[in-house]
């Protein structure tokens, strides 16, 4: 394919707009759709935030961030992602969801343009039947925080071709990332090792073996975590664990997958973690 000037990423929240901003820094135009304008104010918003904080710690300059800004734009229309080169669905993680989406812009996109997923857990060879072509899908998940975390997990799917594979491993390299190839199957790599532990540290939490604050010590400070387990479920989103280890529960239909009860109840509650303001812990 030509080279990718623009990429179209679905969904303006943590990981659309930590993608949109990896793309601009690497000097790549990031349109960035949703179902509102102000979801997509506040994806730019987030990411001018993100720049400024960089600017303080002295790794990028007002020019730099003026440029990369520039490259951001936002619409509530899929039919705009007619002329991205490369698109990456980054809606919620619901596979229902997902697979509507996916098929609205496989109608959109241009013949030979690139649809990926950055689902962290749902099946790339499942969503890819939903595009009606297979062979130019694959997942591409990136990691919380987008522009911090250095890795890009690609997943091909039964049908992915190699050229999809080399354009996707391409881009990565692009936006400073380091990719790791890996097969399709639940939670795929990283997830299906680290939501496990999370959702046993749940386990602890509800058990009343130690407290959130001391099960994170625990793990930050004799494992040399860079932060604890239900810290994380907190930053990741309750909601979003809850759906990848029923994914892992449903895929692999083994016990040692179930969720955490009280993972469950507090989804039930409202309290996902950081973007609700309370979750293990409690947030301004």
């Amino acid at each position: 394919m030509s080279t990718i000037n623009t990429v179209g990423i679905i969904g303006a929240g943590t990981m659309g707009n930590g993608i949109a901003q990896a793309c601009a820094v690497a000097g790549i135009h990031a349109l960035m759709i949703d179902i509102n304008e102000a979801a997509i104010e506040r994806g730019i918003k987030t990411v001018s935030g993100s720049l400024d904080r960089l600017i303080r710690k002295e790794k990028l300059s007002e020019a730099q961030k003026a440029d990369a800004m520039a490259r951001i734009t936002g619409s509530i229309k899929m039919a705009d992602l007619a002329g991205a080169d490369f698109i990456i669905e980054a809606a919620t993680e619901n596979e229902d969801l997902k697979r509507r989406i996916l098929k609205d812009v496989a109608a959109i996109a241009a013949a030979d343009t690139i649809i990926a997923t950055n689902t962290s857990s749902i099946s790339i060879t499942g969503l890819a039947a939903s595009t009606g072509r297979p062979e130019r899908f694959i997942g591409m998940h990136f990691f919380n925080p987008v522009p911090v975390m250095a890795l890009v997990e690609i997943i091909r799917g039964l049908a992915t071709s190699d050229a999809t594979f080399a354009a996707t491993e391409e881009l990565s390299k692009r936006l400073g990332k380091t990719p790791i190839c890996v097969k399709n199957a639940p939670g795929f790599v990283v997830n299906r090792i680290l939501c496990p532990m999370i959702n046993e540290a749940i386990f602890v939490l509800a058990e009343g073996l130690a407290s959130a604050e001391d099960i994170d010590n625990g793990m930050r400070l004799g494992t040399n975590h860079p932060i604890g387990p239900l810290a994380l479920a907190d930053m990741i989103g309750l909601d979003t664990m809850l759906s990848v280890m029923e994914v892992f529960y449903e895929g692999f239909n083994d016990s040692k997958y179930r969720p955490a009860p009280l993972l469950k109840e507090m989804v039930a509650a409202g309290y996902l973690g950081r973007k609700t303001g309370r979750g293990f812990y409690h947030y301004k």
